[in-house]
């Protein structure tokens, strides 16, 4: 007698399938995920690179104009075909040499190009041939849940691959310069030390954040500067060499409106910079702006985000009068910020 717990086939007699192994539905699923890893992995790895960085640390008690050095390594990002590399300006801050290892074991000396450590980004270049520069994607599309693909050279292990998911947006970080970076990606794809400013990409291989810090002893609290943000200062690095910004104040993160606040102000755009704290003596703070608020418009152009505020901020004219937008509970202020250049200077 057949039990009843017992699958039956076509031709009636029993099959028995083990408890633990994968359904056709698990396999298929996991066929999927599999593909969409290797798939990331593979173009990415050709633009991922190695640095070996010499730092100059202190100067020594026995000769003051021999600085201690310190050995240190990370990872960096091709994003030009004629070798402009980032990574994060920890990495390279204060380096006395900088050398590359490419994925097809070339290595070249690496000229820093320009550094940031308020956002810890760096801009550095090679003379190489054959580079495959990364393809940029767009960080704002990013949702919490989505798969993300790491990949960098933890402790020396060249082109090592993880992956996890977003796990969370708008985070802020402290840098070294103890500015807030704001809008950094959360995520839980491991890192461990020498992954810092390797690429942080979706399941296309499109390049979404920059690799910067992981919290220890916790597991899984990994973070990226995001993607968008970097685009911008590393097109200054590489025009300036440093980063001149004015200076408003404010700490934030990117926040939705709701359809029908931006109907009723007529507002250009549906996102905004929710205000989370504002610097004592700070412009925006001597303009009146206050913790809750939202920025919409800043100098005329619509604030969709950080990125919009932080490009708007290194055009800027330091000493001049700016008019800023801000939603306070849901009427629409217009406040008047006296610019002036952050004392910070990076590079």
């Amino acid at each position: 007698m057949t039990s009843l717990l017992e699958p039956i086939s076509a031709n009636g007699s029993s099959t028995v399938q083990p408890a633990n192994s994968p359904g056709i539905e698990d396999v298929a699923l996991l066929d999927a995920y599999s593909r969409a890893v290797v798939g990331a992995s593979e173009r990415l790895s050709p633009s991922v690179v190695n640095l070996e960085v010499r730092k100059a640390i202190g100067a020594r008690q026995s000769d003051p104009r021999r600085p201690h050095e310190q050995q240190g390594t990370g990872s960096g990002l091709v994003f030009t075909g004629d070798g402009f590399i980032l990574t994060n300006s920890h990495v390279v801050h204060n380096a006395l040499s900088i050398d590359v290892s490419l994925p097809d074991g070339q290595r070249a000396r690496a000229d820093l190009v320009g550094d940031d450590p308020d956002t810890d980004l760096a801009v550095v270049r090679i003379s190489a041939p054959d580079l495959v520069p990364v393809t940029f994607g767009d960080s704002q599309s990013l949702r919490v849940g989505q798969l993300v693909v790491a990949v960098g050279n933890p402790y020396g292990f060249q082109t090592t691959v993880t992956a996890g998911i977003v796990s969370a947006l708008g985070r802020s970080l402290r840098s070294s310069s103890s500015r807030l970076i704001d809008d950094v990606i959360q995520t839980d794809a491991a890192l461990n030390p020498g992954n810092s400013g390797g690429p942080l990409a979706t399941s296309r291989g499109e390049v979404v954040g920059v690799n910067t810090a992981v919290i220890l002893p916790a597991q899984g609290l990994c973070f990226a500067i995001a993607i968008n943000t970097a685009r911008v200062v590393a097109g200054l690095l590489m025009r300036d060499g440093r980063v001149r910004r004015a200076y408003l104040g404010v700490g934030g993160q990117t926040v939705p409106l709701h359809r029908r606040v931006v109907r009723f102000h007529s507002l250009e755009a549906e996102r905004g910079v929710f205000v989370s704290s504002v610097s004592a003596g700070s412009p925006a703070g001597r303009a009146g702006v206050r913790e809750g608020d939202i920025i919409v418009d800043f100098a005329g152009d619509a604030i969709e985000g950080i990125d919009d505020l932080l490009r708007v901020l290194t055009r800027q004219q330091f000493g001049t009068a700016v008019p800023l937008k801000v939603l306070r509970d849901e009427r629409k202020l217009v406040l008047s910020v006296m610019l002036q250049e952050s004392s910070r200077v990076s590079g």
